[in-house]
């Protein structure tokens, strides 16, 4: 047999795609984390190297001041100490004791490269070199410089409007060199030189910036590379600005400032390495628990679909792995133009072997029904085991009905021969039903509902037998689909009726009882029998509201009746039911009804098929006061066990005894038997179906307790009886006339 295609009913994909999301999720996340660290890392760093910055800039400016303050200390002690003051006041020759004067002081100037005594406008008085005497020369090569040097150069664009200050010091570069400049006011100093000479007297000194001067800044200051630089650094931090004569800036005093966060950044380093590496370590675990789950949940889900399409007790393929292969085999049928059948089997008697031998030998069984069938089946074929015991097949390339007869009387010879099931030998057999496609239709769900069809119908015929599905068949199908749709309505609808029979007295003088029969008052088939419906009933499950809707009814019309025993038939299946006798208690509270004048009319079928459940409603039912009645005595087992084991109150004879009954004939030899028994059991016995004066005579004679037929009346409406029990003697005239 091919092996069936099966669709694929899986998350495999969807399961890659989640892997792969929650990979690059878990990447994402690791990148993230990384970078918000190296991110914390690296603005603390960059503070820090900002931080230290700022620092040595504040340092080197600190040292430039220092330097100038010191520098004006030393002027400023000059002038305190009044020599000059004394040199200037000399009478005879104030030029010269100056020039000495301001020679024997030039120790106090080592900060200094060269020192001037000079005019506001900028006369030299006295000056000094490197501790060697200088005069004007020396000085003009200094007033180039800067405006703000007395005498300096008056085209340049730098204001001197801070001459007018006691004290100015600055630096300044010429594109050659940088010097350092300070320039006193000698008549603001704390002993004011008065000078003979017109305006205020300057002292000015000045010192070159050389290499070794910025060395022993950076030293004494720690800076690292404090230089002078002609181009721009960029970072602003780390520069000074050194004006030009002309006021503009092409100079910087520029510095490498420590970068401790650089340092900080080497030792975070190995731990960035060691933090990513257990990253990494964790992100290989995550992914390789998940890969492994991913493989888990594949390997789930190729069991789950071979499961899914297959069914677990047969091993065959299942209901939805059979839906696919047809609906394969159709859709190829309409392009290839050939044939196919579908066949369903139902095995017989397949109960009787699980309520005999037990569920375990039930599946033993269709395990080896299951193995026979694989062996008959052609290659291209699909057996299927649809649930419980039904089995279906498609057979494929058929040229004509020929060949599924052949296989259907295959398959019955393989079946009836005997299964060995736990070493007992058992034997079945099976009903088939054959539809074709696409002589009887084209779609799975017709296709199915047809062998359905034909199905019932072999088995309607006695069982093991195959039937092909014939059009008489659908039209009775839809007949029997008509019924239980219009029974269902007129159910809920309170459609039906109530005609009751009575039940009289051995003297045929008075009612005792009345047997509820429903009746159907269809609009257009006029008043239907319960022969006609109550199959269809059972067959499509509506025998379990019917019969509540009869119980309830009789019970409610019944109320009227007093001292009258209502006679109620129970269905094999409604009693079978679990709820029945909740179900009839119920009914009886809801009405009002005397349980002890309810009879319930059962067949020897009910305590048949499950003895222990019957024995256990009866005895439920008849604590409640509900009395029991053995129905048609006589036509089945008819057993003696059942009439000593099971409560019943009364035996019915059943009406196919008296219907050719003669006083002295062996019908009669049994219903006086029946009688008889039923009288040493201490049951009452009716006899049904009484037509004949004689036959009433009759019982009356071997001790019958009730009667009941047409001799007395027919079922009649609930009214009748009414008018029939507001009579004395009701069939006194009857029986007279007779």
């Amino acid at each position: 047999m091919r092996a069936p295609a099966v669709a694929k009913m899986t998350n495999a994909d969807s399961s890659a795609r989640m892997l792969k999301s929650t990979v690059a999720t878990l990447g994402c996340a690791f990148l993230l984390v990384l970078s918000a660290l190296a991110a914390v890392v690296f603005a603390i760093t960059s503070d820090a190297n900002k931080l230290e910055a700022m620092r040595q800039r504040d340092r080197i400016e600190a040292a430039i001041d220092s330097q100038l303050k010191l520098r004006r200390l030393r002027l400023d002690s000059l002038a305190a100490s009044g020599e000059l003051q004394a040199a200037l006041s000399a009478s005879d020759d104030p030029l010269s004791a100056l020039q000495s004067a301001f020679t024997r002081l030039s120790t106090r100037f080592l900060e200094f490269d060269g020192a001037y005594i000079v005019t506001g406008t900028g006369r030299v008085l006295a000056g000094v070199e490197s501790g060697v005497q200088a005069g004007q020369t020396g000085y003009n090569g200094l007033k180039h410089f800067s405006p703000r040097i007395p005498g300096g150069s008056a085209a340049a664009t730098e204001p001197a409007t801070n001459l007018a200050e006691p004290t100015v010091s600055f630096i300044i570069h010429d594109g050659q060199e940088a010097i350092v400049v300070l320039v006193a006011d000698l008549a603001a100093a704390a002993t004011p030189a008065v000078s003979p000479w017109p305006g205020s007297l300057k002292l000015v000194g000045y010192r070159r910036l050389t290499s070794a001067v910025l060395h022993d800044i950076a030293d004494r200051y720690r800076v690292a590379d404090v230089r002078l630089t002609g181009r721009m650094p960029e970072d602003p931090v780390s520069r000074r600005q050194v004006l030009a004569p002309d006021g503009a800036v092409k100079a910087w005093l520029a510095w490498t400032p420590e970068r401790p966060g650089d340092a900080m950044l080497r030792q975070f380093f190995w731990g960035f390495v060691a933090v990513g590496l257990l990253f990494a370590a964790i992100f290989a675990y995550v992914i390789q628990r998940l890969r492994g789950a991913a493989s888990q949940v594949a390997l789930r889900e190729r069991q789950i679909q071979r499961l899914a399409g297959q069914d677990e007790l047969s091993l065959l393929p299942n209901r939805r792995t059979f839906d696919l292969r047809l609906d394969q085999e159709l859709a190829q049928l309409n392009r290839s133009g050939a044939s196919l059948a579908v066949m369903l089997l139902d095995l017989d008697r397949f109960k009787a072997v699980n309520d005999t031998y037990g569920h375990t030998a039930g599946d033993e069984l269709i395990r080896q029904v299951a193995d026979r069938l694989l062996g008959i089946m052609r290659l291209g074929d699909t057996v299927a085991r649809l649930g419980g015991d039904e089995f279906g097949i498609i057979q494929t390339n058929i040229h004509d009905p020929a060949g599924c007869a052949a296989l259907g009387e295959r398959i019955l010879e393989a079946l009836t021969k005997p299964f060995t099931i736990f070493g007992v030998e058992t034997s079945i057999g099976c009903s088939i039903g054959i539809a074709l496609a696409p002589q009887d239709g084209s779609d799975r769900g017709l296709l199915l509902r047809l062998a359905d069809t034909a199905l019932y119908q072999s088995k309607n015929e006695g069982r093991n037998r195959y039937s092909f599905f014939e059009e008489h068949m659908n039209r009775s199908l839809q007949l029997k689909r008509m019924v239980e749709e219009d029974l269902r309505k007129a159910i809920t609808d309170d459609q039906l009726v109530l005609h009751y029979q009575p039940q009289v007295s051995i003297d045929g003088l008075s009612i005792i009882g009345v047997e509820a029969l429903v009746r159907w008052p269809h609009p257009e088939h006029g008043l239907v029998p319960p022969s006609e419906f109550v199959g269809i009933a059972e067959e499509r499950g509506l025998i379990v509201p019917l019969s509540d809707w009869v119980l309830r009814r009789a019970c409610t019309e019944a109320l009227r009746w007093e001292g009258v025993k209502l006679a109620v038939n129970v269905s094999p299946i409604q009693f079978r039911h679990k709820d029945f006798v909740a179900n009839v208690i119920a009914i009886l509270e809801e009405t009002g009804f005397d349980p002890a004048r309810l009879e319930l009319e059962l067949t020897e079928g009910v305590v048949v098929e499950d003895a222990d459940a019957a024995e256990a409603a009866m005895m439920d039912l008849r604590s409640h006061g509900v009395g029991l009645a053995l129905d048609d005595f006589g036509t089945g087992y008819s057993s003696l066990i059942y009439l000593r084991r099971f409560a019943f109150d009364k035996i019915k004879i059943d009406r196919s005894f008296l219907e050719y009954m003669e006083t002295t004939g062996e019908s009669a030899i049994l219903v006086h038997s029946i009688a008889h028994l039923g009288r040493a059991l201490g049951l009452r016995v009716c006899a049904e179906g009484v037509e004949t004066v004689e036959q009433h005579r009759f019982l009356q004679a071997i001790g019958c307790h009730e009667l009941q037929g047409f001799l007395f009346s027919k079922a009649v409406s609930a009214d009748e009886i009414d008018r029939l029990l507001a009579q004395d003697a009701p069939f006194a005239a009857r029986l007279a006339a007779a």
